[in-house]
């Protein structure tokens, strides 16, 4: 009888745990483990994966840890936090190409970026534009699609990496302008974005933040913000959009996923967190000064943003014959 009701005791403590685990008056009870799936220092989303961090930490009175965990295009940490405990103890710093363009380009990964986890909030976003070198005798979004046509194969475009926003972001040019230009790819974007200085590539496309110092001095030519309205970090640059590529718009995004099951309690106060944060001057300047844009999302519309992406991408990776690795 005493064992029966150890069992039983043992079994209502375990489930009262559970019970208060999955109330926001008390999570968080102990440090969360947030997973960068990046190397330290190797990208804007790590930066301000770990400005995230600092400040949910003071917001929530818990250590929030952060792990850098890199590999696979970024589906090595994101694998980690698909399969770890539904308790708010693990998150994600997720990001737009292990969620959204990493089930086109890889044959195999390890979660399903629609069932694994639980959109808790999308925080900024990295908006892209394109250049050319100085050499090429285009100045808009017409005078370079011209260009290309008038040269079939005979303009290229720098990515850094087959199947990242970058590549994409030409294959998305190619497929709209119904061009034909050649796709060569680096390992990195600071290679890329020195043959694109050298003049040994027409065209690249990436986020904002590695190009804004390079446009501004003079050494690279805009044609247009990869965004579907001008940028406040370059208000006086035009859209592709708006110069008649209709719609056309490719960004990085970083936000905060946990594993999916989460109990709607802890995302919903997570978010409510990360919103009120959004909201003061501090989140604001330091985000601005990543090259990146407040732009909060909730639990829902992070969640269809993210369903909505991944078919836009499996698209432009079927329609570039782009084969999975």
């Amino acid at each position: 009888m005493k064992q029966i009701l150890t069992i039983t005791l043992g079994i209502s403590c375990a489930c009262a745990t559970t019970a208060l685990q999955a109330q926001p008056e008390t999570y968080p009870s102990r440090p969360i483990r947030l997973i960068v799936p990046f190397s330290p220092g190797s990208s804007t989303n790590d930066i301000l994966g770990r400005g995230i961090a600092q400040r949910l930490t003071i917001a929530l009175g818990q250590q929030v840890v952060v792990d850098n965990r890199p590999g696979a295009g970024g589906t090595s940490g994101s694998e980690i936090v698909a399969k770890a405990p539904a308790d708010g103890y693990t998150l994600l710093v997720a990001i737009a190409g292990p969620l959204t363009v990493a089930p086109s380009v890889y044959k195999k990964i390890g979660y399903d970026p629609t069932h694994d986890f639980a959109a808790v909030a999308r925080i900024a976003v990295i908006p892209y534009l394109m250049v050319v070198n100085n050499n090429v005798q285009a100045t808009n979004v017409k005078e370079l699609i011209a260009l290309a046509k008038s040269k079939p194969r005979g303009i290229n475009f720098a990515s850094s990496g087959v199947g990242g926003s970058p590549h994409l972001c030409g294959e998305l040019f190619n497929t709209m302008a119904g061009l034909d230009m050649v796709h060569i790819p680096y390992k990195g974007a600071g290679v890329a974005t020195t043959d694109v200085l050298s003049g040994q590539i027409q065209m690249f496309c990436t986020g904002v933040t590695a190009l804004n110092a390079l446009v501004k001095a003079g050494r690279m030519r805009p044609i247009g913000m990869a965004t579907l309205k001008r940028s406040a970090l370059m208000p006086d640059i035009p859209t592709i959009s708006e110069q008649g590529l209709k719609d056309f718009e490719v960004t990085s995004w970083t936000g905060i996923a946990a594993p999916a099951k989460t109990p709607r309690a802890i995302v919903q106060k997570l978010y409510d967190t990360i919103a009120k944060i959004a909201q003061t001057d501090d989140m604001k300047n330091f985000v601005q000064g990543q090259g990146a844009e407040l732009s909060v999302l909730g639990p829902e519309a992070f969640a269809a943003d993210i369903k909505s992406d991944i078919a836009k991408w499996a698209r432009v990776v079927k329609a570039a014959k782009i084969t999975p690795e």
